[in-house]
């Protein structure tokens, strides 16, 4: 990454907060640029090159890594679907920006002026998140970013083990739309079919007046779990995961 130490938050001013830094998240960065890169918003960037962009696209990627490996190794009874929504709910946005909070991550962000004085949106608390793993796989390897993140995203991983792919996503849910929006998400039954021994139902999430796509399930129980997967989708700007129909 070429760029001058002014780009990349390196000044003595900067040093205090990236000392902070790498004490909450329990990490000592030998090459301290890349940390500064990963707290660089793309507001407070000289060039996108040394914002947290790039090393948010890697941290994806790692974590996702991580978690599989951990899920194919401790869930021996669990089918690929299963670990697949359990995966989901451990690196999601919502989980990601928990994770961020804990830390304090937002206390040593590099933004913009027009930034400093917002409201950080979750995004860029789970952008952050993703951009520090990133970051740290370059520098220690992924034995050191595998400690770090089986250490702060250990109360995510056994909600998701004890609790089971059924109840996380509702669980999920429920804690972002309270955090963020201060209301409770209902779910509506629209519609239902087969027999009564064997009956399938169609659930919507309602927050307010916002309704997310829809979900089947093999009974109200699923199909709420399947409705509340499509509104996170949704939430964090992905296509639902659920069809509407069946």
């Amino acid at each position: 990454m070429d760029a001058t130490d002014s780009e990349l938050h390196l000044d003595a001013e900067s040093q205090p907060k990236l000392k902070a830094c790498q004490e909450a998240i329990g990490y000592v960065f030998r090459d301290i640029s890349l940390l500064a890169a990963a707290l660089t918003h793309t507001s407070g960037a000289v060039t996108r090159l040394v914002s947290n962009e790039r090393l948010e696209f890697l941290g994806d990627a790692v974590l996702g890594c991580v978690i599989v490996d951990l899920l194919y190794h401790r869930c021996e009874s669990q089918m690929e679907g299963e670990m697949t929504q359990m995966k989901s709910a451990i690196v999601s946005r919502a989980a990601c920006t928990r994770v961020s909070r804990m830390l304090g991550l937002d206390r040593f962000l590099f933004l913009g002026k027009g930034m400093k004085s917002a409201k950080l949106p979750p995004s860029l608390l789970a952008n952050v998140q993703e951009s520090v793993i990133g970051a740290m796989y370059l520098d220690g390897g992924m034995e050191a970013v595998r400690e770090y993140i089986l250490r702060v995203f250990e109360s995510e991983i056994q909600e998701a083990l004890q609790g089971g792919p059924l109840k996380n996503f509702k669980m999920v849910l429920q804690q972002y739309i309270q955090r963020n929006f201060h209301q409770t998400p209902t779910y509506e039954v629209l519609d239902q079919k087969g027999p009564d021994h064997r009956k399938c139902f169609k659930v919507r999430v309602r927050v307010g007046k916002q309704t997310f796509q829809p979900a089947w399930g093999k009974n109200k129980k699923e199909a709420e779990q399947h409705a509340a997967e499509n509104a996170m989708c949704q939430l964090e700007n992905q296509p639902p995961v659920y069809p509407a129909d069946q």
